[in-house]
């Protein structure tokens, strides 16, 4: 990764553009009549970013694979309600809004014509390109997403923090380690134990029966971390309900994989992207081209003049 020498901010880009698709009315359109609400939804979102916190590099990290199948062979029940079309030799495809899908092709035309850097690496998520930048980054990072997932990179030894959109991305939750502990009890690698034990409906992760967050996140407190608990299990002595013993024990083969899905990849073969954020459109004939058609208007003027500051 060239040329990051300060801050760098990673976007989960389709967390930020399905949010910015449900929070712009579809009213915003281009001069055909085609919406375009998330397109100009995450050009604003963009522009706040840059301009509250004034990052040095960025990354749009986008899903070239929203359902690996490498996860979907640890657990099958990864994801799998949000297929609309399987396709054998993958990816899925996803259920997405009709109009929103038409919009995604012209997010990345617009990032490309501005020289904002883009990473989707085939088989992966996005996720895991954000954990892989993460890993590899000399400096601090923040992370934008919606999905409380990536929490588990939150590394306040490294300045690793994630920004969670409460509201568009004007109301930010700065999550560091110490709201980690203060919500979920736990630190940043504790959030992925806590997140596999009592499972997500909206990634299709069962979690361990009768194992909720609050149970979860007393077991991690006791015995440190997810090989602890199930070491736990084993120990007669060990301060286990029968009824937790009994649910942990019988949820063996979910714990044995459950780990690989969960935990974000930290060895994706990344592109050479250059995450400088531009002052000047790379390509200022496409983008002029692509503000027309579009009809971007304000949105991207916006960000320009944020950019070129």
């Amino acid at each position: 990764m060239r040329g990051v020498t300060g801050r760098l901010m990673l976007l989960d880009t389709a967390s930020l553009y399905f949010r910015a698709y449900f929070g712009v009315p579809d009213s915003v359109r281009a001069p055909d009549g085609t919406p375009v609400n998330a397109v100009r939804g995450l050009l604003d979102f963009i522009d706040r970013l840059v301009l509250d916190h004034r990052p040095d590099a960025l990354v749009a990290c986008m899903d070239a694979d929203w359902r690996p199948h490498w996860r979907v062979e640890l657990i099958p029940s990864y994801k799998a309600h949000r297929v609309a079309e399987e396709v054998p030799a993958g990816p899925d495809v996803e259920e997405v809004p009709d109009t929103l899908s038409p919009q995604v092709p012209v997010i990345e035309d617009v990032l490309d014509a501005l020289g904002i850097a883009r990473a989707g690496v085939a088989g992966y998520e996005a996720d895991d390109v954000i954990g892989t930048f993460t890993g590899r980054a000399t400096g601090p990072v923040d992370i934008v997403t919606g999905d409380r997932d990536l929490f588990q990179l939150v590394d306040d030894e490294r300045g690793v923090r994630v920004l969670y959109p409460l509201k568009g991305v004007g109301t930010l939750q700065i999550t560091d380690e110490a709201l980690l502990r203060e919500k979920y009890g736990v630190n940043g690698p504790g959030y992925a134990d806590l997140a596999l034990l009592r499972g997500d409906p909206s990634d299709g992760l069962p979690g361990v029966p009768g194992i909720g967050e609050k149970t979860a996140a007393k077991l991690l407190a006791e015995f440190g971390d997810l090989a602890g608990i199930m070491a736990a299990v084993d120990d007669p002595a060990a301060k286990l309900t029968p009824s937790q013993r009994r649910r942990l024990d019988e949820a063996r083969p979910y714990v044995a994989v459950a780990p690989k899905v969960v935990r974000v990849a930290a060895d994706v073969p990344l592109p050479d992207v250059d995450p400088v954020l531009p002052r000047t459109p790379r390509d200022p004939a496409a983008l002029d081209a692509l503000a027309a058609r579009w009809g971007l208007g304000g949105s991207l003027r916006r960000l320009l003049t944020t950019l070129s500051e």
